[in-house]
């Protein structure tokens, strides 16, 4: 099997492209760069560098590969910060998208895999669960429902198989642990390694499923293997929810540090955020989740060995109206 692994050379794409090399796939990655290290794409993959927005790049690619399976992770996952770059958001997460689906049906490739994210649901009934109606709440969350409509509608007209999931809070190697604007735990411990404080975010009693990323990758690159899995959509993720107070205490504490906390004015965002993963695991099986304390302890081990990074303020803001001070540029 040939597959196209988008986002590769960044955090969940590199552990699905290690895990799709281990089940036999030939692999090539595309990838910009722009939040990935090619340092970080497993031997054995080739790598492609470019944008999933150069539609002529795209339709060169899948003209020369011919691919069986599309797994789609290129994405700027910044939910808070997608309010204020809304032209660059629908730009990269979903018309990108629309050109990789364009090409998977003139291909007539057998799996399109994409991963959504549970900000497509918004603030609903909790634990989440698929048979929700999504009511995203931040362009980045609309963005990612509008792909997966997209691809409900191209099975319907053209007959394009696809699997969609719904990961969340991810965390764990390879993290961009520089980017100032996602994924909480790298943040945290970047500071950590900076030796600045902690910042959260409103009082720290908003909660989470924080997930450790061999929960997740390993699911999603064999599920095109898993034919009923086509046509649906599954939550990918943990089942215990904490408060990003507990996880900056557990955080300091895989550091071996007392905790420095610095608390920044409220955010817009969804409170409490936690799905539930039965169907997943009714159809891919239970593998032993990870706790956070284990997974927090290992990710904390690569952080120390790479070092502190830099993160650089984002470029091009569009809306400066409401942004929080410390985003400012």
């Amino acid at each position: 099997m040939k597959s196209l692994i988008t986002g590769g050379a960044g955090f969940i794409g590199s552990h699905v492209v290690h895990s799709c090399l281990t089940l036999g796939h030939e692999v090539v990655v595309l990838d910009d760069l722009s939040g990935g290290f090619q340092d970080q794409i497993p031997a054995g993959a080739a790598f492609v560098q470019g944008s999933v927005t150069d539609y002529a790049l795209i339709q060169r690619l899948f003209v020369q590969h011919r691919f069986d399976h599309v797994y789609h992770l290129a994405a700027y996952a910044a939910e808070g910060l997608s309010h204020f770059i809304r032209r660059f958001n629908y730009t990269n997460n979903l018309i990108g998208s629309v050109n990789l689906i364009n090409e998977a049906v003139k291909h007539d490739v057998k799996c399109f895999v994409f991963t959504s994210s549970i900000a497509v649901y918004g603030v609903n009934q909790l634990p989440m669960t698929e048979d929700l109606t999504p009511q995203p709440e931040d362009p980045y969350g609309i963005a990612k429902y509008a792909v997966e409509r997209d691809l409900r509608a191209a099975h319907e007209m053209f007959g394009l198989d696809y699997i969609i999931f719904r990961p969340h809070n991810v965390y764990g190697e390879n993290q961009n642990i520089g980017d100032r604007y996602r994924n909480v735990i790298g943040i945290f411990m970047n500071q950590i390694m900076q030796r600045q404080p902690m910042t959260i975010f409103g009082d720290g009693s908003q909660t989470r499923a924080f997930s450790y990323i061999d929960d997740v990758a390993p699911v999603i690159a064999r599920s095109v293997d898993v034919p009923a899995a086509y046509n649906h959509v599954f939550n990918v993720g943990a089942d215990q929810p904490y408060t990003v107070q507990h996880l900056a205490e557990t955080v300091a504490s895989a550091f071996g540090i007392a905790p420095q906390i610095q608390y920044l004015p409220a955010r817009n965002e969804v409170q409490h955020a936690y799905p539930d993963h039965s169907k997943a695991r009714q159809m891919f099986g239970q593998d032993a989740a990870v706790p956070l304390e284990e997974g927090v302890t290992r990710m904390a081990a690569w952080a120390q060995r790479v070092g502190a990074r830099q993160g650089q303020p984002f470029g091009d803001i569009e809306i400066t109206r409401n942004l929080p001070p410390s985003w400012q540029p």
